[in-house]
């Protein structure tokens, strides 16, 4: 192993100590004493690759950005339809919350913490929301007379509040409960023909493609989630 490849491993074992810590603890309580312990190195080599705290959590914040950028990518690429798109979203990023602590926690950092970040994932959701729903009734799918804000701020409320749920139960993010949330707020986004063409459990093939190797879909970055 060359003296690069050792350096990157050090710096990815010290983001992922850095989440757990985090994901645990919260930010402001988590210690870099413990950080250090928890990737197996010295406090030396954590401060050879981070400064402060402040550094080491917008590092898990930013690797956690460019996951969701590229699940939400996938899943936008791979989708029958607009509509059908915003759902696997969804679920292939409940499905990395719950599982994934650097995208827990770094989604947690861009959302709660006071430290200043350059994204805002609340946001992007949210104008990812509006441009999906504005294509969908471009493609016929959401009905022409719908308010699009009305609708964008029901998408956007509801999934937000699975999520903030979710840190508690991580229960609220499964599938089946995601499933529900869809299965109500489907009748009033679609039409009675799309209605019929749309998977609010998600489409098996995109959620599944995500599911085993969710490190190779960090390489490609999206421009939003």
């Amino acid at each position: 192993m060359t003296k690069q490849e050792r350096a990157m491993n050090t710096r990815h074992a010290l983001i992922r100590s850095a989440a757990q810590a985090f994901d645990e603890f919260g930010y402001t309580r988590a210690k870099l004493a413990g950080i250090s312990a928890g990737a197996g190195v010295s406090s030396g080599a954590l401060h050879f690759h981070f400064d402060t705290k402040a550094a080491m959590a917008a590092a898990v914040e930013s690797e956690a950005t460019r996951t969701l950028h590229a699940l939400a990518r996938h899943a936008h690429r791979k989708s029958p339809s607009p509509l059908q798109a915003l759902i696997d979203s969804s679920h292939v990023i409940a499905q990395q919350l719950r599982r994934d602590v650097v995208v827990r926690a770094g989604f947690h950092l861009n959302c709660r913490t006071a430290h200043h970040s350059e994204v805002n994932l609340h946001q992007e959701w949210l104008e990812c929301v509006r441009r999906t729903l504005e294509r969908s009734a471009a493609h016929g799918q959401t009905p022409p007379h719908a308010v699009q804000e009305e609708l964008t701020a029901t998408v956007v409320g509801a999934t937000a509040g699975f999520e903030a749920l979710a840190r508690q139960d991580h229960n609220w993010l499964s599938r089946p409960s995601l499933t529900g949330l869809w299965h109500t707020l489907l009748p009033q986004l679609a039409g009675p023909k799309a209605l019929t063409q749309l998977q609010a459990a998600g489409t098996e093939a995109v959620i599944n493609a995500t599911g085993p190797a969710p490190a190779q879909l960090t390489a490609a970055h999206a421009p939003g989630i």
